[in-house]
């Protein structure tokens, strides 16, 4: 039994999210049925960190298990062939050792944009989240910072979050604007169900002058997620990619260079 690791970048517009869904149009399976015919039987994909419906992903890592002898460019040009266009295998390798897409990870970097000008964009309208009102971005990153390191993120989780702990390591959280884009670059050794759309929510309330910048600090502390923001929409969201430790092989994005020395090492 072999087991292949891939590098997936898709756009979760028309999608409802990555989990397979019975009767409902899936990542995971759009991916499984793809690989399963280059395979001439069924695969199974797992993932580094499951999105949901009309969240993208610029590099998802999965892996998969096959007794199947392909070539890894069989893998990659072969599945891509019986991908839809929004879907594809940008990278394949061999796993290394006791690899797992999703157990071997040590952080994960997610990306929010969102568009702050008057009028919606034709053609962003599936990528970035909408903002008419004039956002701060200094003052939405100066709030941001309270979040760093460990935390209960009860304030920040969906109800019906299934993680048996609310707390999660946050690495940096950077907010900065590029023109007529606001962008949140955020990175965590995991996130909690609707976290990084939950904070965004929060973030965007300051940014616009509604709340203060201790809002986050004070969510921190209350622990009680009725008292924050809407969720904010999913389309602004893209998983960025997954870190995992050099022995595994998997090359890491240079946002990681960020990561402290400590947040380096798995346990």
């Amino acid at each position: 039994m072999k087991r292949i690791v891939l590098g997936i970048e898709y756009d979760g517009t028309a999608y409802a999210g990555w989990q397979w869904q019975e009767g409902k149009r899936t990542v995971q399976g759009e991916l499984q049925t793809a690989l399963s015919k280059i395979a001439n039987q069924a695969v199974t994909v797992i993932c580094a960190g499951r999105t949901d419906a009309g969240v993208h992903a610029l590099e998802q890592v999965v892996h998969f298990d096959t007794e199947v002898e392909r070539d890894l460019r069989a893998w990659m040009m072969g599945g891509n062939s019986q991908l839809p266009d929004d879907i594809r295998i940008i990278w394949v390798r061999p796993a290394v050792g006791d690899f797992h897409a999703r157990y071997s990870a040590i952080a994960r970097f997610y990306r929010y944009v969102i568009l702050n000008r008057p009028m919606k964009s034709a053609l962003l309208r599936t990528q970035a989240t909408w903002c008419y009102q004039p956002l701060d971005a200094d003052k939405m990153h100066r709030a941001a910072q309270s979040l760093i390191g460990e935390h209960d993120f009860s304030s920040f989780r969906a109800q019906g979050c299934q993680s048996l702990s609310p707390n999660r390591m946050m690495h940096f959280i950077d907010v900065y604007r590029q023109d007529q884009l606001v962008i949140i670059d955020i990175c965590a050794n995991a996130f909690l169900h609707h976290m990084v759309r939950n904070i965004t929510g929060v973030l965007m309330e300051i940014g616009i002058g509604k709340q203060p910048e201790t809002w986050t600090s004070q969510l921190l502390d209350i622990k009680d997620r009725t008292q924050a923001a809407s969720t904010a929409p999913p389309y602004g969201l893209h998983l960025g990619a997954v870190f995992y430790p050099e022995s595994y092989g998997i090359s890491k994005h240079p946002i990681f260079d960020k990561l402290p020395e400590d947040a380096r090492r798995f346990d």
